[in-house]
């Protein structure tokens, strides 16, 4: 085990933050100009009493300006079947083209089939280097069974076991 100042080798420290698996999401929100979207895996639970839960796009996302003024939006977790949906939002700026979804009550887009999906109210967004945070209080939730597609060391995968 190699210990280093993060600072000094900034692939480094990436990789060793990629040791840490995580689940997969696609987050939405409604625009003037449409729906938007895209993958992440920032997402986490942060309180049960309120409901809150939080994720982190980078400032330097050419969607960081959707989210980053959104007062609502959904988080979709994924399903190890999404893989390709999950790359689609990576990059594609059409990728609700075919795509099975409709709009909440809110008027937030929602995906269907996703193993879970968290309807939210932007609650606070707090500043965090080259990310914000961006704190939810759950609205709504959906939730079916499934195995979930996981991303680690720079890969999407699923657990073993």
């Amino acid at each position: 085990m190699t210990r280093f100042a993060p600072q000094s080798d900034l692939r480094a420290y990436r990789g060793a933050l990629g040791a840490f698996a995580t689940g997969v999401t696609i987050v939405t929100t409604q625009t003037a100009s449409g729906p938007v979207g895209m993958t992440a895996n920032s997402f986490a639970s942060v309180s049960l009493d309120p409901p809150l839960i939080l994720w982190s796009p980078a400032k330097s996302s050419s969607r960081f300006a959707a989210f980053s003024q959104a007062t609502q939006f959904v988080v979709h977790v994924l399903g190890v079947d999404q893989r390709p949906l999950a790359e689609t939002f990576t990059r594609a700026k059409n990728a609700f083209d075919g795509l099975d979804w409709s709009l909440t009550d809110t008027g937030s887009p929602l995906i269907r089939g996703c193993l879970a999906s968290f309807e939210c109210q932007t609650d606070a967004l707090h500043d965090a280097g080259d990310h914000v945070i961006i704190l939810g209080r759950v609205q709504h939730v959906a939730h079916q069974p499934g195995a979930p597609l996981l991303f680690h060391g720079g890969q999407f995968g699923t657990a073993a076991g």
